[in-house]
């Protein structure tokens, strides 16, 4: 039987949005692919801070804040955090305009202080606004601002009222980084991420079959919105929740039921993984 590399998105596809807790379901399928000898990794924009919970469930490592840092048990494959003129040019820029701003270093996360107040009137409908409603209200390792100490900060996750606020920052930083805003249903507000272009999801797939020799059509990723897409167009096959983004969809070669409806462990049944 081939081996294969598994990579599963956390918000929106192994848990419900700011979960941190998988569907019994959904572990008992990465525990039984793991048994036949697959490797099971997460692939998430959160950091591994953010991550930990879920990661000390059992995987084989992860391509953690969206490829920005890659590891495979204890050996880190890639660490790339912004260089500081960037990360204090964006962060200025985006302050100045009425951005909501949160900043992931490796093992920690701040936020502005009144952004839970700016969650509060948001709409529903889009798991990483969920997830960062959730997270602050649970305080999942999200510090005040003003309690930032320095770290290097691998991306910044920005939420706004109109796209025109993003402007000053994009034509600062758009040449060496993407602005990834996410495809939402209506709501009162813009969110998304500040993202290196050296780096992404799919590139951080890559560097882990590197790593384990494997060849990319035996590599499989699972996801549920467009910060996903990389890792979607890069996997050998790609797997798009039910609950997901209509977009991604329609880049996936398949769609499984949403998380909610056991929807990981019937697709590595229909996959042949377990």
């Amino acid at each position: 039987m081939n081996r294969k590399l598994i990579f599963l998105d956390i918000d929106g596809t192994l848990t419900t949005p700011g979960s941190n807790t998988p569907p019994e379901s959904a572990m008992k399928a990465v525990r039984l692919a793991r048994e036949k000898g697959h490797k099971v990794f997460l692939c998430s924009g959160r950091n591994p801070g953010m991550m930990a919970p879920v990661l000390a469930l059992g995987f084989d490592g992860a391509v953690a804040g969206a490829g920005g840092y890659v590891f495979a048990g204890e050996k880190v494959l890639f660490d790339c955090p912004m260089e500081r003129e960037e990360f204090e040019t964006g962060m200025r820029l985006l302050k100045e305009n009425g951005v909501f701003r949160t900043i992931e270093a490796r093992d920690r996360t701040w936020g502005d202080e009144d952004l839970g107040d700016f969650l509060a009137g948001a709409g529903e409908g889009n798991s990483e606004l969920m997830r960062w409603r959730k997270a602050l209200a649970e305080q999942l390792n999200i510090l005040p601002m003003g309690e930032y100490d320095g770290s290097p900060i691998y991306k910044i996750v920005f939420m706004c009222k109109e796209a025109k606020q993003l402007e000053p920052a994009r034509q600062a930083l758009e040449k060496n980084y993407n602005f990834v805003v996410q495809d939402v249903a209506a709501h009162s507000c813009l969110n998304g991420e500040l993202i290196n272009r050296k780096f992404d999801k799919g590139r951080g797939v890559r560097i882990i079959a590197e790593e384990f020799g494997a060849d990319i059509v035996d590599t499989i990723g699972f996801g549920d919105s467009m910060n996903d897409l990389e890792m979607i167009e890069t996997v050998g096959t790609s797997v798009c929740m039910d609950n997901g983004s209509p977009a991604l969809k329609e880049k996936s070669d398949i769609i499984c039921p949403a998380v909610e409806e056991d929807g990981l462990y019937r697709a590595f049944e229909q996959l042949g993984l377990i």
